[in-house]
């Protein structure tokens, strides 16, 4: 397999990652343009076509931001294929290609893999990366809050409400400002300059609101007395999945984030019925926050080298 002729990820390849994910509709929160695109600049991509698949990796993100599953050097990062048979498709890129890791790979295709003949020849090992499941819940849920696991939402929703002279629009092109404003402030009050992984997460931002239009995206905008308290950032996954990829809120707002979550999703993807709002990397304090909300199931990844 030759991926000498792959290229990085402009916003020139939309159509053709829309065709991809149209025709093989993703589970996993990395497989929408917007994601590889905004944080293309942190992971490196490139991409190449392979019999009717779509190979995504990068060269350096091993090197630079984190450490290989295995001992070896110089790995490259491969995300999972994106075609009709993306585990024939693994074991021909361990066939032909040295150091390599394959990342993020769903459970369907780990099966698929696990139980391969073709498995045999190979000594391959299965990483569970439990830090990069995808938590997905019923979007019902999450716009009711109903019963008593979702007691405190519902108090911190209301707390807001009640208290605030709010208004919640989806965001338009007019209101990208407002949104870029919040974003300013938060970094401000999370020091982002002092924490390399929020300046990466800065970069996503402002990649994803210069090219809010063209990425397609859906937000929603949470304002008190005409001031933006919160903002969201999301978009269809699958047919009946949304992915949120951006949510923040002003602390000092009691109840933003519970609102400005309940509020986008009872304004926005009317069609779908569940929720992916992605990994919580690891993070104990993002992991509480993501597991108060129950998910309906994670969708779990693993790692191949």
């Amino acid at each position: 397999m030759d991926i000498s002729n792959a290229k990085p990820i402009g916003i020139i390849d939309k159509s053709l990652f829309d065709r991809y994910f149209k025709k093989y509709p993703p589970e996993i929160s990395e497989f929408t343009f917007t994601n590889l695109f905004i944080w293309k600049e942190y992971y490196n991509f490139s991409f190449t076509e392979h019999k009717n698949h779509l190979i995504i990796f990068s060269k350096s993100y091993l090197n630079k931001w984190k450490k290989p599953q295995s001992d070896k050097r110089d790995v490259i990062y491969f995300l999972p294929p994106i075609g009709p048979m993306p585990d024939k498709i693994i074991f021909e890129l361990f066939e032909n290609l040295n150091n390599i890791e394959i990342h993020r790979v769903p459970e369907p295709i780990i099966n698929q893999i696990r139980e391969s003949e073709t498995l045999t020849n190979f000594s391959l090992e299965f990483f569970d990366d439990r830090d990069n499941w995808d938590y997905v819940y019923n979007k019902q849920d999450l716009i009711s809050l109903a019963g008593n696991k979702y007691r405190q939402k519902r108090r911190w929703l209301n707390k807001f409400i009640e208290q605030y002279n709010y208004e919640f629009n989806i965001i338009t092109e007019e209101l990208i400002d407002k949104a870029r404003k919040l974003q300013i402030e938060w970094c401000d009050k999370n020091e982002c300059q002092s924490n390399e992984d929020l300046l990466e997460e800065q970069k996503a931002i402002d990649e994803a609101f210069d090219n809010y239009i063209k990425l397609n995206l859906k937000g929603g905008i949470l304002c008190v007395d005409g001031k933006c308290v919160g903002y969201t950032l999301g978009e269809m996954l699958n047919n009946e999945t949304v992915v949120i990829h951006i949510e923040k809120a002003h602390i000092d707002y009691e109840g933003s984030y519970q609102a400005v979550n309940n509020l986008f999703l009872k304004n926005c993807c009317e069609t779908a019925n569940f929720i992916n709002r992605e990994q919580d990397l690891g993070i104990p304090g993002l992991r509480r926050a993501k597991e108060s909300y129950k998910p309906h199931h994670m969708e779990k990844k693993s790692t191949i080298f």
